[in-house]
């Protein structure tokens, strides 16, 4: 057994949907959350900048002495996975295998879309890693820049985000996908409104779902399950808005506005 704790990041709130499918399967583990909300989003910044970021955000969470790290981020998952598992020597879990990885699970997928950030989308990373699994599915990615933004300032219901969700998302209705991958994390907070708007005959990939399965195997695999949760999650947040306790505690379903911390890069 390994009782030490599991280091998350993400550039804001995203993170927090992978944090809740591990926190569902993996109980007594205790996270160490770190969301870089005062640099959001990554997903419009350079590559170099977000690698920069990235480690930054790494090497914060290994002074909690972690057992693994998990890159909560698409983008980050993209531009900075090698640099990340290079720097700090414990095992590293992205979005992109394992998101990847469950969209060609039942083997009848033919044709995927997957949405995601402007960085995540340019680094074709989903698109890679799909053709070295499968040759035969045809894949279309769309960029959707304006949900972070408007995740990150609450608006997850209502008019706006809907009208936007069909400006990024009607133009899939031509293609007759079979699956669509979430290629952000912020994404499944906003999951219902996706589903409206690409049908209910479509199979919603939520990589952060499947990075926590990927993280269970793993410990399992390596004898790493912590025994017994013997200490709190921790939070800790770059910059804090109102929003973001709004929104993190009407997702987790639980209060955690007296586990958050300031945390300086």
């Amino acid at each position: 057994m390994d009782n030490r704790p599991i280091g998350i990041f993400d550039s804001g709130l995203g993170g927090l949907t992978v944090v809740k499918e591990i926190k569902k399967i993996l109980p007594n583990e205790q996270i160490i959350y770190l969301g870089d909300t005062a640099r959001v989003p990554y997903g419009t910044r350079g590559k170099e900048t977000v690698i920069r970021f990235a480690l930054e955000d790494a090497l914060f969470l290994t002074k909690f002495k972690i057992k693994c790290l998990v890159i909560a981020c698409n983008t980050a998952s993209a531009f900075a996975y090698q640099e990340v598992a290079k720097m700090v020597g414990i095992p590293v879990i992205d979005m992109i295998i394992p998101g990847s990885i469950g969209a060609l699970r039942d083997g009848k997928t033919k044709i995927i879309a997957v949405i995601g950030t402007k960085g995540a989308i340019d680094s074709n990373a989903y698109k890679s890693a799909l053709k070295k699994k499968s040759r035969l599915v045809s894949i279309y990615q769309i960029k959707c820049p304006l949900f972070v933004p408007l995740i990150e300032e609450g608006e997850i219901s209502g008019k706006l985000i809907k009208l936007v969700a069909v400006k990024y998302l009607s133009p899939l209705k031509k293609l007759n996908i079979d699956t669509l991958i979430m290629g952000c994390t912020h994404y499944p907070i906003i999951k219902n409104i996706i589903k409206s708007e690409v049908g209910s005959n479509v199979k919603l990939i939520n990589p952060g779902a499947e990075a926590a399965v990927y993280l269970r195997k793993h410990l399992l695999k390596n004898n790493s399950l912590s025994e017994l949760k013997k200490a709190d999650d921790k939070y800790f947040l770059t910059d804090l808005s109102c929003n973001f306790i709004y929104v993190a505690e009407k997702y987790l379903g639980e209060k955690i506005s007296d586990k958050i911390r300031m945390a300086s890069l």
